[in-house]
């Protein structure tokens, strides 16, 4: 099957749309489908072979964060022509409400289209003065995929129409089998020590991180060899600010790592940290968590509830509660029985994700949604923002 994958936010910024996409596509040619994958990137920029740069993206404020889009003329111009030296059986687009890339392709494709939904925002902020266009948009939508059962919810209560719902994949060998960076994740002697991991931008409000620097100032007081191991974007003087000038040795910050250090950072500690406070669909880093082996401690987001299995393969604390947090650190950090036991069940959990068994429900769809069209053409001019 010929396959054209549409990613709407720029391959220069890492970012979990971004990770999902490249995962999908060779989880895809590792079944032996012929894959190109089209996303904003700067025509010299290092790409994996299937990647077609769209040329450079700009930034938009977008769900709490801000997203690196491409859009305009020139865009459109480079979609239309992959779009027909692709040939594609099906063309499946991702976050096709965003101003980007996938809105343009659904508009400018002649054949089944798939759309994948990653966020539960009831529609795009920049498409709510736009609702034709977003209603060209749907219509033009042959199957729907919602990562979470939340996205499901707003496909159905917003959006007139259902979706089938895929989680997003993880790589389980890429994790299980990363080695831990040098010293870690050392000792976990009851009372005393232990490392926890957080990784994600900890200057966005609504990934929880002044949580975790409460529960963690706390419990470091009572234990001399905590350690906290931090992750993402950011400026180090910033993070480092965050801490009391008597603890910040015991706080590493790797600044913006690479997939593969990733999944060593997730392998260097014995418990992971999720506090976000809402905005959450999924919860990837979740699923990369287990797959790592490493016990899980979460905020109780609906979201995350579902990827931890309510709370069986993983531990659950009342989102925002700082105090609670820090009780549950300290229960598991004294309890190795209690982190092998949800680490066992995070394993049989994540092995739903593993990506080859995700990309076999993608396939479905596009079967369903080449059989639904019947190989036919769609009868339309090109449509676009030119």
């Amino acid at each position: 099957m010929r396959i054209g994958i549409v990613c709407p936010y720029s391959f220069d910024v890492p970012g979990g749309v971004q990770n999902h996409v490249m995962d999908l596509a060779e989880a895809l040619i590792g079944l032996g489908h012929e894959v190109s994958v089209l996303a904003p990137a700067d025509e010299d920029s290092p790409l994996p072979p299937y990647v077609v740069p769209a040329g450079r993206a700009v930034p938009l404020p977008y769900n709490g964060s801000v997203a690196r889009i491409a859009f305009g003329p020139v865009s459109t111009a480079r979609v239309r022509r992959w779009i027909i030296r692709g040939e594609f059986d099906v063309l499946h687009v991702h976050e096709p409400l965003t101003l980007s890339l996938s809105l343009l392709a659904v508009l400018s494709a002649r054949g089944p289209v798939v759309a994948t939904f990653h966020t539960a925002m009831t529609r795009s902020r920049a498409l709510a003065a736009a609702q034709g266009v977003l209603q060209i948009v749907l219509e033009r939508i042959t199957a729907r995929i919602a990562v979470s059962a939340l996205a499901r919810k707003v496909q159905v209560e917003h959006m007139d129409g259902g979706a089938v719902e895929i989680p997003n994949g993880v790589a389980v060998a890429k994790f299980s089998h990363a080695q831990p960076l040098p010293g870690w994740p050392g000792q976990c002697r009851p009372g005393r020590d232990g490392a926890i991991g957080f990784l994600g931008r900890f200057t966005e409000a609504r990934k929880g991180f002044p949580i975790l620097c409460d529960a963690f100032v706390e419990l470091a007081r009572q234990r001399p060899g905590l350690r906290l191991l931090v992750a993402g974007p950011g400026d180090a003087d910033d993070l480092f600010g965050r801490f009391p000038a008597d603890l910040r040795d015991r706080v590493t910050f790797l600044g913006l790592v690479s997939e593969e250090d990733k999944a060593r950072m997730l392998r260097s500690v014995h418990l992971y940290v999720a506090p976000n406070t809402g905005g959450e669909s999924f919860g990837m880093i979740l699923t990369e968590a287990l797959a790592a082996g490493t016990t899980v401690v979460a905020s109780d987001l609906d979201a995350f509830r579902r990827v931890l299995d309510g709370g069986r393969a993983g531990r659950l604390f009342p989102t925002g509660d700082a105090a609670a947090l820090r009780t549950a650190l300290a229960d598991l950090l004294d309890d190795p029985d209690a982190r092998t036991a949800l680490t066992a069940c995070g394993d049989q959990v994540v092995a739903t994700f593993d990506w080859p068994v995700v990309a076999r429900r993608v396939l479905e769809v596009y079967a369903a949604a080449i059989e639904a069209t019947d190989g036919r053409v769609m009868d339309t001019e090109w449509v676009g923002l030119d």
